[in-house]
């Protein structure tokens, strides 16, 4: 029997999954959770094969939560489904020891085969997006242009990005200009808006 950790902050969705998966007779729910920052917690208690993650939850998201559950769990076998298929993401997930990544549009009958077949030990990965995050390659910006960047992308000022992070005004600039050019952007705004869709962010 798989035993099976799912963790989706939409209800309905996460209904749903658990009523798709215990129509397999090899697989078993044993822990749910609505939050990125109940995923560890639940997965050192119930001790589950496959962690089955979204990516966009409250608390914390679920490639954060991927990485604490790989470095705690290392027996577990980590899978992310999630509706956004942004390159940056499959790359974050990977490095986070996630072993799937799957879209939630795919038909219903490939999550068991993905699930059993990480069971198996392969990688498990959605085709298109794969391609895309080779055609994309590496993010571009350095980890502080990131969260310069990240701050600022809601319409924060200068200098409440700088407050926020602990840096001079100067210094935001110069990150956010550096970081402009490199996605050739216009404004910051715009960066950001790059960034976020490749999921560099």
């Amino acid at each position: 029997m798989i035993r099976i950790l799912l963790a989706e902050d939409q209800a309905m969705v996460r209904g749903a999954l658990v009523a798709l998966l215990s129509l397999e007779a090899d697989m078993e729910i044993v822990a749910e959770v609505a939050r990125g920052d109940e995923v560890v917690a639940a997965a050192l208690a119930a001790k589950p094969d496959v962690a089955l993650l979204d990516i966009e939850m409250p608390g914390c998201d679920g490639l954060t939560a991927a990485a604490q559950v790989h470095a705690q769990l290392p027996t577990c076998r980590i899978l992310i489904l999630t509706t956004f298929g942004r390159p940056g993401y499959l790359r974050r997930a990977m490095e986070s020891g996630v072993v799937g990544f799957l879209l939630k549009d795919a038909p219903a009958a490939q999550l068991s085969s993905a699930i059993r077949r990480a069971m198996a030990g392969e990688r498990v990965v959605d085709p298109t997006l794969a391609v895309s995050a080779l055609s994309d390659g590496v993010s571009p910006l350095t980890e502080r242009e990131r969260d310069v960047l990240a701050a600022a992308a809601h319409g924060a000022s200068i200098a409440e990005v700088a407050a926020s992070l602990y840096l001079s005004e100067g210094t935001v600039r110069n990150y956010l200009s550096v970081a402009m050019q490199k996605l050739n952007a216009h404004n910051r705004i715009e960066a950001a808006h790059i960034a976020e869709e490749k999921g560099w962010l």
